[in-house]
Formats: C-alpha cells, structure tokens, sequence
C-alpha cells in the first residue's frame, strides 16, 4: 500500500502526473484510500453560483456559466470528490445540451456532467475496466487536456476540466486496452499485507472506527491536518523545482531501455519526478527522484501482449540509472528542507491503513519491500483436477497465437458495446431514423426537417427559417457491433494427446482468446476429460485468466463429451438471467469422439438455437467425421481445426472483393 500512497500524494502535489490507476486484488481498500485522500486536499475558492467551479483568481474565459468578473463575489469550498458509476452514460460524464430546445426554440441550454463537478477536484472510477472504451477515452483525454468539449449536432460548449483522476480495478475481471493503460500517470498494485500485526492492528482500528466515528475522527485530526498543510505547501515549491538537464537525459535513458513505445513515459516521468522532489522539500531533482517516479510511471507501459501483467525489472532499473548518473548525488536531506522520513507525517500508528474510512494516507512510504510480491505477477492457476479426471494428466505447451477469422453470432442484438457481431447500439453507423420514445439525445436531423417540411405553410411560416414542432423531432437509429458471451468447450481427454494435437488445440483456443480480447467479449472456458466436465474458468472479461488456465490444462483420460455439453448448457442459462442482452456464442473444440458421459444426442438438445461452431480437431488419413455430425446436431458451423488460420486469408480475400 505504500505505493499507492505515493503515488496519491504526487498526484495530489501536481495534477500533470496524470492520475493513478490502482490494480488490486478484491477487499484491499482501493476505495478507501482514494475517499481518505479527497479529505487531505486544500479547499478550493470558487466564483459564487458556477456550476463548473471556476477560480475567482482566474476563471474561464470559455465558462458557460461566464463571463465572470475577476473581482466580483467568491465563495471557498473543500476539493470535490466526485465518482463515476460504471453505468454512466456520455452525457452524464461530459454533460448534456438539450439538442430538442436548440432546434425548436434556439436556446442554447447545457447541463454540466461530472466532469464539470470534478473540476480541481478529484475523479474517482471505480471498476473503470469494466467502462465502455468510448468513456474512458473521453475521460482520458479530458484529463490530459484539461478541457472538456461537449458538440451535438453543431452547437459546441467548452469547459476547463481540471481534476486528479483515479480509476481502480481489479484485473481478475478483464484488464484494460495498453492503448488505455498508457494513458494513465502512474499505475500501481494493491496488495493485502501478509504481515499478521498488520492485519490485526487494520481491524482494530476498523473496529475503533465503527463503535465511534467522531472519536476516532478527532484522534487522528492531527495529523491529518499536518498531511494536508505538507501537500499544500509542496505544491507552492512546486514551480521552483528545477530538472537539470542530465536528470532529463537520464529518464530518456531509462524509458528507452524500458523499449516503451511514444514519449508520454518520458513526460510523465519528469511530472512524477518534480512532484517527488517536490514532496521531498529539494529545490532539485535526483537521481532517488527519477527513480521513484520511473517505479510507478513504467511497469504498466511494458506490456505489449493482452496476456501480459504489468511489471518492473527492478534490477534493470537500477542498473539503467546506475549507467546513466552524472555523478553524487546530493544528500536526501537538503538544508531546510523536509527529512526523507516524512518529519512532520502522522505518528507510527497513524492514519492511511487499508480499512480506516476516515484515515488519511501515511505521509511519507517507509522503505519499500522488496521481491515478488511488490511488482510480480501471479504465476496462474494449478490445473484443476477434481475426482472426475483421470490422474494429473501430461501438460501440452501452446505456441504463438495467430490471427483467426470473424466468428459471429446471426441477427441483430441489443447487447454491450464490442467489436462482434450486430446490434443496435447508441455508437455506430446510422440505419434510420424513428419517433423518440422519451428526450432526443441522437436526433436525426434530416429525417426531422422532412418531417416538418410538409407543414410550414399551416404554421404560417413565411421567408427563411423553419417552423419546428416537438412532434417533428426525430432520433437516429444506429447499428454498430456488440460483445458476446464467447463459450469455450475443450477436449482435454487422451485422444487430444495423440500427434501433439493438443499443443494445436492450445494455440487455436489462445487465438481465439486474444480475438475475444480484441472484440471485448466475456469468456468462460468448460473442459471435459475422465467422466466428467469442469467450468475452470466461470464468464469474465479477463482473457489473463483465461489464457493462464488453458496454458495448464493437462490432457488424458476418457471423453465425456456429453458432460461437456450438459455443462455448457447450464452455464448459459445462468448468464441468460445475469445478463440477458448479451447473446452467447459457443465453441466446441473436439475431435467428436464420446466414449463416457452419457448420450451425446440428448445432451445437445438444449443447445438447439445457440449460436454455435465445432472446431473438429480429428487429423490423419483416416478420419470419423465425429465432429461434423455433432454439428449437425447443435445446428453449427463445423471449421477444420487447420483451416483456421488459412481462413484468414479467404477472409480477407472475400471482404476485399465486397469492397471492390
């Protein structure tokens, strides 16, 4: 937790370190710490009756609530903390203009989101990898403009949009895009102390908390004053902080041997790092500066493969820094200056534990720990090898994934944004246009002046302009592409270990997993081998999980292919009740054969109508075609387990002819 503290409190001292996003295990206070913070932060003076929190010292001269007058009257408020649900829609987060007023009275009416409220506040999102891309690249790029633009059909609003942004989650349900990690400042991970004195003395001031509130409040006052007055005055040192220019060399130097890709590492490094000196009480930055700042600013923008885990070499690190240092640096302790240890922080059994929600974060990080735990990554689950599989079984290794063609479900749904099959979807191409069933937020504007068009003489309409009525208006109808419930089932019995198939197998279902990633699709995976079938990996976003359990899985035994579907069922009737608009696709990954589990024929029944394809995993000169009658069966699309990648090619060459 000391990571995320520092990696708090930098963002706290300047905004232009970019956020923090917080990776973190479930039950580890990532919310709390984040609510702590928000208490710590200086209040804020802002002019009187705007709603977007304008500076009365400076305000915006692009306000909608503006023009202000420099001089005129202010009123002074603690830092807003303001959360964004994972459900918000586009005009929650950025605001709304009433597009239905615009048109038919010409007034320009705008409604601030939370973006609005944030401004030199903080952001909070919690779970913001299960966001809709389309937001978080809203959200992102309002951060690093500082601006907030709003347009809807040519009416434009602008708002200053400054904020310390935070978004946690936890990667057990899906990580987010690299092009969307990148965006973030820093990125740190959250992880329960093992320690057991840790632990107790977490809950018992939990405990102390919940018998009374305003007693424990008033015990740690104290210090929770002293941390905000040491915030407060490293953000005025802040401006006079200087990088030499041999500390800028040496942070290029450690991005590019990090091989990250852009220079937005070597920016926010520099933030991150006059932030730390900042924090620290030096007029200078050193070379401790860089590299605590290199710690939080780097690991998440390594990871080039959706299978991989952020991470840090830390030995790297400090032999990049060691290779790249002009000299001495000078002591941590500067004249005057705040002692490394924090000085003037809260006592040693103060705040900023992981379940005070009235504790403050610790003001300074004692020594860090050092090895796996800090920066590793879980090695991936055992195989699971319940009573129903026969033995351990022999474990086959995957090769590289490889491109795979579109596997999509018929039809038009309603489901989540994703990059699969159709839907009707608020984002996407416009098909047509329709009466708004409530308030107008996409209108269609053309479908809505020929609805007007025949009834301007009766209006009395004489000269330019348009006489519009409400019952004129009318809102676009879009389709775009939806994400699916992608359902795995795999043969993992002995025939599958003939001939290396498996290790073919393996790397057909990874690519078929990185695919899902790429189209933001949930997964579940359900194997079958011995007499029985297991769901080693329930739906989740996480293709990480996903990957981890398939690299594991081992091979032998008999093949219950019918338990394997019975299986499959189930789960999809469960994820029909959890979330009905999510249409499921499933993949069976066999070589057809069934010699236990029960009769095939009647476990498939319940699948009729589920959208479905076999991949038939039979090779050799002699061939059953086992497979292609379990197609038959379910109604799916039988595809050769070595055509996959051939069609690819087809594919492409197929869409390509559409296109000419």
């Amino acid at each position: 937790m000391d990571d995320l503290k520092l990696a708090l409190l930098l963002n706290a001292v300047s905004p232009r370190v970019g956020g923090v996003l917080v990776r973190g295990e479930k039950g580890t206070a990532k919310s709390t710490i984040v609510r702590a913070l928000a208490a710590q932060l200086p209040a804020v003076n802002v002019v009187a009756a705007c709603r977007f929190a304008c500076d009365p010292a400076a305000p915006d001269a692009s306000c909608p609530d503006g023009p202000h007058d420099p001089g005129g009257p202010s009123a002074r408020r603690p830092a807003a903390l303001v959360e964004l649900p994972v459900g918000a829609s586009e005009d929650r987060l950025s605001g709304a203009l009433d597009v239905e007023r615009a048109l038919t009275e010409g007034v320009k009416a705008f409604e601030p989101g939370l973006l609005a409220t944030a401004h030199r506040g903080v952001l909070y999102v919690d779970e913001v990898n299960l966001l809709h891309d389309h937001l978080v690249d809203l959200l992102l790029d309002a951060a690093a403009l500082g601006t907030c633009y709003v347009e809807r059909e040519s009416v434009s609003v602008r708002h200053a949009a400054r904020f310390l942004l935070v978004g946690t989650m936890n990667p057990e349900e899906g990580e987010l895009r690299p092009q969307l990690l990148d965006r973030f400042g820093l990125t740190v991970e959250a992880r329960a102390s093992r320690d057991p004195k840790e632990r107790a003395e977490v809950v018992r001031r939990r405990l102390g908390f919940e018998a009374d509130p305003a007693v424990f409040a008033a015990r740690w006052a104290g210090a929770e004053a002293a941390l905000a007055d040491r915030i407060s005055r490293a953000r005025e040192r802040l401006d006079g902080v200087r990088l030499p220019d041999e500390r800028l060399e040496q942070i290029a130097a450690v991005c590019a041997g990090f091989e990250v890709d852009g220079l937005r590492a070597d920016l926010v490094t520099a933030n991150a790092a006059l932030a730390h000196a900042a924090w620290r009480g030096r007029d200078e930055v050193t070379a401790d500066d860089v590299r605590a700042a290199a710690r939080l600013s780097l690991p998440h923008r390594r990871r080039r493969d959706p299978f991989d885990a952020p991470g840090l070499d830390e030995s790297l690190l400090d032999e990049l820094l060691q290779n790249t240092s002009p000299g001495d640096d000078p002591d941590d302790t500067p004249p005057g200056g705040t002692p490394p240890d924090g000085g003037d922080g809260p006592p040693p059994d103060g705040p900023g534990d992981q379940a005070d929600q009235s504790a403050a974060p610790a003001a300074d990080p004692p020594a860090r720990e050092r090895g796996d735990e800090r920066n590793g990554t879980d090695a991936g689950p055992e195989p699971a090898n319940g009573p129903g599989h026969a033995g351990a079984g022999t474990v086959a290794a995957a090769a590289a994934p490889h491109a795979v063609p579109l596997l999509e479900v018929p039809g038009v749904g309603d489901g989540a944004a994703g990059r699969r099959s159709r839907s009707r979807t608020a984002r996407g191409r416009v098909t047509g246009a329709r009466r708004p069933a409530a308030r107008v937020r996409d209108p269609h504007v053309m479908a809505t002046l020929l609805a007007a068009a025949p009834h301007q003489r009766a209006r009395g309409r004489y000269g330019p302009g348009l006489v519009l009525r409400p019952d004129d208006l009318r809102e676009a109808v879009r389709e775009g592409r939806e994400g699916n419930l992608v359902l795995f089932v795999v043969d993992a019995s002995g025939s599958m270990a003939a001939r290396r198939r498996m290790t073919t197998v393996k790397t057909a279902v990874l690519s078929l997993l990185l695919d899902a990633y790429q189209r933001r699709d949930k997964i579940g995976m359900i194997t079958f081998r011995g007499r029985d079938a297991d769901l080693v990996l329930p739906p989740t976003s996480s293709v990480e999980a996903g990957a981890a359990r398939l690299r594991a899985l081992p091979t032998g035994g008999r093949t219950p292919l019918a338990a394997g579907l019975v299986r499959a069922a189930e789960v999809l009737r469960a994820e029909r009740l959890r979330d009905p608009d999510r249409r499921p696709l499933l993949v069976i990954v066999t070589d057809g054969r069934a010699t236990a589990g029960g009769d095939v024929d009647r476990a498939a029944g319940p699948l009729a109508g589920t959208a479905a394809f076999v991949v038939d995993c039979e090779d050799g000169p002699v061939r059953l075609g086992l497979a292609g009658r379990l197609a038959v069966r379910l109604g799916a699309r039988l595809v050769p387990l070595g055509d996959l990648d051939g069609m690819v090619q087809s594919h492409r060459k197929r869409d390509h002819g559409k296109v000419a």
